[in-house]
């Protein structure tokens, strides 16, 4: 989960959105309107709605018993149709929902290859220099437009910086318990602003999110990995205090530091 340095990620943007969004390399990295406006995501919605499961705590866990046994191949050829999918020729919703949907999918592949493990980070996938990393994120897994894609740059060179929309976060899944739900339906251009509104508003809701007990506060850690993404520490306030509930505004009010940061990795299976 590693992110580019400023002046080398807005180079590649530049490179990336000329490959992948049809942006020129001269141009701003901002997302074409397309001239496609949806594309079928019927197979990955099936997929959710039969293999993820939630649960009364919250979390929305995934039975990767199941899928594996009855769900990889519909899920591969899900992939491959992504895969020679345009985006550039798809609007700004259906750009977004296509690379929520294409990092999702590969990452439940990724784990259902390798299952049973306890946690993402057990697998470590080559990176593009062929050592060994921390967890899948750094390997090319994927191929759009013909460039050859790592889930890190899904996130990080192209949802981050093109879209500029922190709820993103919401939806990328790296299929821990520490992660928002993932959702028992695929993204889609006409859902996306209600999907990404109403993750925002369950995570932000749940202990997850943030807490407060004995005095101290405690947050995910996403709100200190990507507090720019956030507009800093006072953006991240204002931004939970956007979606909080009454009880929970309350406590956010006058928030001046979170006193702790934290983030479960173990795999978000079903408990059994």
């Amino acid at each position: 989960m590693a992110v580019s340095s400023t002046r080398t990620m807005s180079v590649f943007v530049c490179m990336l959105a000329a490959a992948v969004l049809g942006v020129s390399p001269g141009a701003n990295a901002a997302a074409p309107s397309g001239k496609q406006s949806a594309i079928s995501h019927a197979a990955w919605n099936s997929l959710l709605r039969t293999h993820v499961k939630p649960a009364r705590d919250g979390i929305n866990r995934v039975d990767y018993v199941s899928w594996k046994a009855r769900g990889v191949a519909p899920l591969k050829s899900y992939i491959a149709s992504l895969e020679k999918t345009d985006p550039a020729s798809l609007s700004r919703e259906g750009q977004m929902a296509f690379w929520i949907n294409l990092y999702n999918a590969k990452t439940v592949e990724i784990v259902l290859e390798r299952y049973p493990v306890a946690s993402i980070k057990d697998i470590d996938l080559k990176d593009a220099a062929g050592q060994p990393a921390d967890g899948p994120w750094k390997a090319k897994v994927t191929t759009v437009a013909g460039k050859r894609l790592s889930l890190d740059e899904i996130e990080n060179e192209i949802l981050r910086p093109v879209y500029k929309d922190a709820r993103v976060h919401y939806a990328l899944n790296c299929l821990s318990l520490g992660c928002p739900n993932l959702l028992p339906e695929a993204y889609t251009a006409a859902r996306l602003e209600r999907q990404l509104e109403g993750t925002a508003r369950v995570f932000v809701n749940h202990p997850r999110g943030i807490s407060f007990a004995g005095g101290k506060v405690q947050a995910s850690s996403i709100y200190d990995w990507f507090a720019s993404d956030f507009g800093g520490f006072d953006g991240v306030v204002a931004h939970l205090r956007k979606y909080a509930r009454p009880a929970l505004g309350k406590q956010l009010a006058g928030l001046k530091k979170i006193d702790a940061y934290d983030y479960d990795w173990k795999l978000n299976d079903v408990k059994r």
